[in-house]
Order: C-alpha cells, then sequence, then structure tokens
C-alpha cells in the first residue's frame, strides 16, 4: 500500500506537491469514488483517476550509481546543486533513490520507479548490509572500535551491532582506513558513529550494498539491474527480516 499522492507522482502526473492540490481539489477518484483527504492509501490493483483519467502504471526500473562526492540524493535540489538523476537523461520513468548517500560521500545508490521494492529494501526490519571504507582522523584503539561493533548511542538512539575492520594505517599522517558494515540507513549514520569514538571521518565511500558492488563503474555511471539481480535483493531482504 502507497499513499495515493505518491502513487499520482510516480505515474509522472504531477510533482507529489501538486498531486497533493489534486487531491483536495477533488480531481482524484480511486476505484470510482472522489478522494479529497491525504492520508488515503491504495493498493497495485486499486484504480486510480486524476481529471477522469486512469493512471497508466509504468513499468518497474531499477538501476545502480555509482555517486560522485558532490551530489545530492534527490531526485530536486532547492538550492541547485547537482541531483543523482541528472545522471539518467534518457530515462522517461520518474526514478528516484532507495535511501540516501549525503553530499559528501561516494559510492553505490540504487534508484527504481517501484515503491514496494524501495520499501522492502529500506525498512529498518529488512536487515540488508551496507558496507563503507571510511577515511577517519587518527587510528582507533581496538576497543574504540569495538564500541562500533556492540552498538554505540547516539543522539537518535543506540545503533545496531556493526562491523569494523582495520584496511591499512598512515602513522605519519595518523588517519586510517576502516571498513564498517551496518544494516541500518539513519542520516549520516558512519559519519557519527566514528565521530562518536572520537575518529571523525574525512572521506566515505559506500562499497556494497547487499550483494551488488561497483564492479565495472567509475564515478557517476550508472547500469541497470538484471532480473535475476532484484530477485535476489528482494529475497535477502525478506529473508533477513525472518531471521
Amino acid at each position: 500500500m502507497e499513499r495515493l499522492q505518491k502513487v499520482i507522482a510516480h505515474a509522472g502526473i504531477a510533482s507529489r506537491r501538486k498531486a497533493e492540490e489534486l487531491i483536495l481539489d477533488g480531481r482524484v477518484k480511486v476505484n470510482g469514488k472522489t478522494v479529497k483527504e491525504l492520508g488515503i492509501k491504495v493498493a497495485p490493483n486499486d484504480k486510480v483517476e486524476v481529471n477522469e483519467v486512469p493512471l497508466e502504471k509504468e513499468a518497474p526500473v531499477y538501476f545502480l550509481l555509482y555517486k560522485p562526492r558532490g551530489v545530492i540524493s534527490a531526485v530536486a535540489d532547492d538550492k541547485n546543486r547537482k541531483v543523482v538523476t541528472e545522471f539518467f537523461p534518457g530515462i522517461q520513468e520518474r526514478i528516484y533513490p532507495i535511501g540516501r548517500l549525503d553530499y559528501d560521500t561516494s559510492g553505490l545508490l540504487l534508484l527504481t520507479n517501484d515503491g514496494e521494492f524501495a520499501n522492502i529494501l529500506t525498512h529498518p526490519k529488512h536487515e540488508v548490509d551496507k558496507v563503507y571504507v571510511a577515511k577517519v582522523k587518527g587510528i582507533p584503539l581496538r576497543e574504540s572500535l569495538k564500541k562500533l561493533d556492540r552498538g554505540i548511542m547516539l543522539e537518535d538512539g543506540k545503533t545496531a551491532p556493526a562491523r569494523t575492520k582495520v584496511l591499512s594505517v598512515d602513522k605519519k599522517k595518523q588517519t586510517s582506513i576502516i571498513e564498517i558494515t551496518i544494516h541500518e540507513g539513519r542520516n549520516r549514520q558512519v559519519r557519527r558513529m566514528f565521530e562518536a569514538i572520537g575518529h571523525p571521518v574525512t572521506k566515505l565511500k559506500r562499497e556494497r550494498f547487499g550483494f551488488l558492488t561497483l564492479q565495472g563503474l567509475s564515478a557517476g555511471e550508472a547500469r541497470e539491474l538484471t532480473h535475476h539481480e532484484v530477485k535476489q535483493l528482494r529475497a535477502l531482504a525478506l529473508n533477513e527480516s525472518k531471521r
């Protein structure tokens, strides 16, 4: 089930905000009945009409992008910064990112127009691993990293246990390269976790999402997921939630 305004937006009829206006103006019907409430949710087989014209549902598409640094994980930005959808100029479907990578973080980002698929992969109960490589200031002690492995308290609550691995250290420059695996998706979570143990991140990249990697791609490049990969991702998320 998805919110009605989101379904209208995904169909390419209007922006989410404009879709809300259409609903409030009584110009939207669900299964033949006029709807004027914004909280309504609809199922995939519900018949939605806007201005008496039935919605044509887009065929679902799925992409993997190697997001560069200095790009917003959004479809638009009020500050006119570059957004991830600009890397898909030939795509007609209204795709949007699944989750987000912050402006200064690079790496693997998925985009789709399939709301159900996006919800499965971002819901907290579906514990899909996300692997990041972080360059941090200083050389963390093993006990400090164990705090992350056990879960550490942040301002929005304690994190789930992570897995950390020291890849390299530079004693002269006093920096370290740390691999960290998490399955949550809080805002700037990895950066906040390292800040909590006194080792701020200076560079961050997401290397893996589930079984997907950036192999064969350079920053700014993208590829379409195969049908098998989409099926595997869906199964991975649903199986993890049953553990």
